[in-house]
């Protein structure tokens, strides 16, 4: 295992590692964010990266906190995924290559886009305050 791997472990729990570092997925409804209201942004949970911003979530129905753009394009990098049989999206962060979830093409305007987040990825800043 890499220093850089050890560093990961150390500085996440087991589940945040298998989802971040090992690009797993949480199952559906139960990740703490998926039902958030509270207003803010969404941080990586592995650099603290502005991802996403609660102006821009919206309930999918989906089980994950779903957003429909990022709050800074360039922090987020999008990566062609064919595991598991399917051709999807994967969204990692631009920065340190954190696996965040996927992006469909099925959200509401004005992107039409559902950037499906685990909120294992993320850690929210609340508006006027911290974390």
């Amino acid at each position: 295992m890499s220093d850089q791997d050890n560093n990961w472990k150390e500085k996440l729990t087991p589940e945040e590692y298998r989802i971040c570092r090992e690009k797993g997925t949480e199952p559906a409804f139960t990740g703490c964010f998926w039902d958030e209201k509270t207003s803010g942004q969404y941080v990586c949970k592995c650099c603290g990266e502005v991802l996403f911003d609660s102006s821009t979530k919206y309930d999918s129905g989906s089980g994950w906190p779903s957003f429909y753009q990022p709050a800074l394009n360039e922090n987020v990098k999008e990566i062609v995924d064919g595991s598991h049989g399917m051709s999807r999206t994967e969204v990692v962060c631009q920065h340190c290559d954190s696996h965040l979830g996927h992006v469909f093409p099925d959200g509401p305007q004005p992107t039409g886009l559902r950037y499906c987040i685990n909120s294992a990825s993320l850690s929210l800043k609340a508006a006027g305050g911290d974390e």
